[in-house]
């Protein structure tokens, strides 16, 4: 019997080696980001103090439409940018969160651009 091998778990084998590499700090926080089939989310994250600074997903309730695709990626993406702009966050560190930067991840952290932030 072939099995299948588990797609999450190798993110989540991923994602462990990149957060070695990357932390949030005060002066530059981490931008996590995170994807399921339905939804899109993003967090601007102190490691350091371990406080969630920024959120935005679709899962808002002020988000209307389809969560699952390009559009929906970059709508969270500018919103988190403008959200970070209000907090006085201007640099961040991009945090794939184990994805591919294709698609979705990559129209997010293109919205985030063009709201502002730089990475």
């Amino acid at each position: 019997m072939v099995s299948r091998k588990d797609s999450n778990k190798a993110r989540l084998k991923r994602h462990k080696r990149v957060r070695a590499k990357i932390s949030g700090t005060a002066a530059r926080p981490r931008l996590a980001v995170y994807r399921s089939n339905a939804n899109i989310s993003a967090q601007i994250i102190d490691d350091v103090a371990g406080v969630t600074l920024v959120s935005a997903s679709t899962y808002d309730k002020a988000f209307e439409g389809n969560g699952g695709n390009k559009e929906a990626a970059r709508a969270v993406g500018k919103a988190i940018a403008e959200k970070a702009a209000a907090k006085g966050i201007t640099e961040v560190v991009f945090d794939r969160g184990g994805y591919l930067y294709h698609g979705r991840v990559s129209e997010l952290a293109d919205g985030a651009r063009e709201g502002g932030l730089k990475f």
